[in-house]
């Protein structure tokens, strides 16, 4: 059982703790995500979407990890959105790497040729991004950016 004040993952959020309950013989959880204190989310607490942050070790393995994980290429574009959701629902962290890499490629292939970015991209993108960093900066006691900085250091130091 998690402990009032606790940081976890709910789905894809990290959540505090606010307080346990019980109503009508059902203890639960009062959770607030981090990124959007107003929201209250009332989950009974043998919820299955509920875990408990990376760790730190984790964390570096799979920073070190990133280069070696290889973004999907040739998906037709009428299908790419599926690709994306699919890749997302799966909830591993390298899922996650792979739709940034993949947005961020396309992207950069758009912008080369003077066309906008893809409003699909650039969503997932961002819901990969925040999954990801929200979950790292919690554990490693960093903002959303400085996260971002973190990895991008350190990913760039072990291509070099």
């Amino acid at each position: 059982m998690y402990k009032v004040d606790e940081k976890i993952i709910y789905k894809k959020d990290v959540c505090k703790i606010r307080d346990i309950k019980e109503d009508k013989n059902i203890k639960y959880y009062i959770l607030t995500p981090i990124d959007d204190e107003s929201l209250i989310i009332k989950v009974p607490i043998d919820n299955k979407l509920m875990r408990n942050l990376i760790s730190k070790e984790e964390i570096e393995k799979i920073i070190d990890e990133i280069p070696n994980i290889k973004p999907l290429d040739n998906i037709d574009d009428r299908f790419i959105e599926n690709t994306y959701k699919e890749l997302l629902n799966g909830g591993s962290y390298e899922e996650l790497i792979t739709i940034i890499k993949m947005t961020y490629i396309r992207n950069n292939e758009r912008q080369k040729q003077n066309k906008k970015i893809s409003e699909k991209d650039d969503k997932y993108f961002n819901l990969a991004e925040k999954y990801l960093y929200n979950e790292f900066g919690t554990v490693l006691n960093m903002t959303f950016d400085e996260t971002k900085e973190y990895i991008t250091k350190k990913v760039e130091a072990n291509l070099a």
